[in-house]
């Protein structure tokens, strides 16, 4: 892994932090299964840890949630102001999404839930066909480092709660 490049130096979230992000992350995953989205939801916050740039929930199942922020972030700031801020979603990214992050230049990925607890909540529901690449697989694989914390066990029992519920009445 190449991680040479001009790499500007950056602070480290709280756990406080972490966990307050993750829950309005999964909140926003609520928020999109209230409009008949599927429940994945994303924020991107600044380098502060404090300020929230950016919310999205799930579109579709090509537009998830950290991919559609991940463009949008990448139109509205520059790869250096990325490089220091912090996307929070309640579920681990799928390969597209973590894809999407690395090449949006955001330095840091922090997820509630993984993709194979995700799995066990929608089983084989042809509208989440889960695929079995971790998001750490993905980072590890790429030249720059993005930072990936997860899953937090503070919020994963909310998160698959919310999970169960919406896979098993979209069945």
């Amino acid at each position: 892994m190449n991680t040479s490049t001009h790499v500007p130096p950056r602070s480290a979230p709280t756990h406080e932090q972490i966990v307050r992000h993750l829950r309005r992350a999964a909140a926003v995953g609520e928020r999109a299964a209230s409009f008949g989205h599927h429940p994945f939801g994303a924020i991107l916050v600044g380098p502060d840890h404090e300020t929230v740039l950016i919310e999205q929930g799930n579109v579709d199942t090509v537009n998830h949630a950290e991919a559609v922020l991940a463009r949008i972030a990448a139109m509205n700031f520059s790869a250096d102001y990325l490089w220091g801020c912090t996307l929070y979603t309640s579920v681990e990214p799928c390969c597209m999404c973590a894809g999407t992050a690395y090449w949006a230049n955001i330095g840091r990925v922090v997820f509630g839930m993984t993709e194979e607890l995700l799995l066990e909540a929608t089983g084989n529901h042809a509208e989440n066909p889960t695929m079995s690449v971790s998001s750490r697989y993905v980072f590890d694989h790429c030249q720059k480092r993005v930072e990936l914390i997860g899953p937090v066990a503070d919020v994963e029992d909310d998160v698959m709660r919310v999970q169960r519920a919406f896979w098993q009445t979209h069945a």
